[in-house]
């Protein structure tokens, strides 16, 4: 496909825009599963996206984008998912920049929103390996008199690998609180190890990132304000992203599970005698999975209309209105369900035929794997808990600043 010239506006609903990138996405299908194999990390196939303007799709219409929906954008990215899940994962970073960016002041957005336009996409370094405590960095923005300098190590870089800018969770110099800090990719200091070796999503580029004295311009900082419409609709935005990947799974394993009915022979003397696609018991299993992919979608995108209605709430970035804070309790609740939804449809995926499906060059236990990888992001006890606390005590989820070190009895 031709690059998308800078001066084209792509449309903003579903489906127009599944016209133009569902011939791309089945592209991507057919090669997903070598590439896992091999671990080929997918570059070319990422360019070939933003080449077609996928990651401007939440650029707001009066700064020159499409300004697609969340839902719509879920919606999408559950598609994307079910050709390829690494891909659609690591847009989460982008996206997530993306979004915060409607928070921030216009001379930001004046800034970003063009360069996301011409192409630019953004990856993420919030997470430290360990080391720091809970609540706290060690990775350090310090002010000099030639501007702002970033130090730091980071791990879970999900996206920066593929992406022309990352956006790093640092720590001020002798002040309280926290910022991010957007830095080029290629800029003097900036080291990328791709060193994941999760056994699913292995091509999400989530390894580590090394900053060492790197300079940050003034447009690449941004402030955090803890409790601020942009901290809680980008704290439930995150994990949405999350469960669209984990619904796009859970159709990749109906999908499988379908073909592979339809195309085999075989059965077995211990069942009716009838051909696989004719059997009742069989036609059942695959329906249970269709079923589970179904019930994870819907979730998906109904909790996405919640946070459609949280952005519209928001006027700037003061403290977040009520309902942005509904976002955060709805994404809590999908947090529950979607993963054991997606993880059912792909362990279900090997009741449909047998011990030819654990072939490795079949390579269908990719479904789980990948989305087991997903679901352990956020432990759904910890999410279970937050919403049973909600529900009989009215208390509103409230995540922390930063994953680290817990000492006994603290939290930051």
């Amino acid at each position: 496909m031709p690059h998308r010239s800078q001066t084209d506006v792509l449309p903003g609903d579903y489906a127009s825009l599944s016209a133009l990138f569902q011939p791309i996405f089945d592209e991507l299908a057919e090669g997903s599963s070598a590439r896992e194999q091999q671990r080929a990390m997918p570059f070319e196939e990422i360019r070939q996206l933003n080449a077609a303007g996928f990651g401007t799709l939440r650029v707001p219409r009066e700064h020159g984008g499409p300004g697609a929906s969340i839902e719509t954008l879920m919606r999408l990215l559950i598609d994307l998912a079910q050709a390829d899940p690494s891909i659609a994962h690591q847009y989460r970073s982008h996206f997530g920049f993306l979004d915060s960016l409607r928070f921030q002041p216009r001379e930001l957005q004046d800034v970003w929103y063009p360069r996301v336009l011409a192409g630019a996409t953004v990856g993420n370094a919030s997470t430290e390996k360990g080391g720091n405590a809970l609540g706290r960095l060690n990775t350090v923005l310090s002010r000099t008199d030639d501007g702002a300098v970033l130090t730091g190590r980071k791990y879970y870089s999900t996206g920066t690998i593929f992406a022309d800018y990352t956006r790093v969770s640092a720590g001020l110099e002798n002040e309280d609180g926290r910022c991010f800090a957007v830095v080029a990719t290629d800029a003097d200091g900036v080291t990328i190890e791709d060193d994941w070796d999760g056994f699913g999503q292995k091509l999400t580029g989530t390894g580590t990132t090394v900053f060492d004295g790197v300079r940050v311009e003034p447009a690449g900082l941004i402030d955090r304000i803890s409790g601020s419409s942009d901290a809680v609709h980008e704290a439930a935005y995150f994990q949405l992203i999350l469960l669209a990947v984990l619904a796009g799974i859970a159709h990749a394993a109906r999908r499988d599970a379908a073909a592979l009915v339809a195309g085999r022979a075989r059965t077995f003397n211990t069942g009716s005698g009838l051909p696989f696609r004719e059997d009742p018991l069989i036609q059942e299993a695959v329906g249970r999975i269709a079923a589970k992919a179904y019930s994870a979608e819907a979730v998906v995108l109904h909790t996405a209309r919640v946070l459609d209605a949280g952005v519209a709430s928001a006027e700037g970035n003061g403290p977040a209105t009520d309902e942005i804070v509904q976002s955060e309790v709805a994404v809590e609740h999908a947090q529950i369900s979607v993963p054991e939804l997606a993880l059912g449809a792909a362990q279900d995926l090997f009741l449909t035929v047998g011990a030819s499906a654990t072939s490795t060059a079949k390579n269908l236990d990719r479904h789980w794997r990948n989305a087991q990888t997903v679901a352990t992001h956020n432990p759904i006890s910890f999410r279970a808990r937050a919403i049973g606390d909600y529900w009989i005590n009215g208390t509103l989820p409230e995540g922390l600043n930063a994953i680290g070190d817990a000492t006994k009895g603290s939290k930051a």
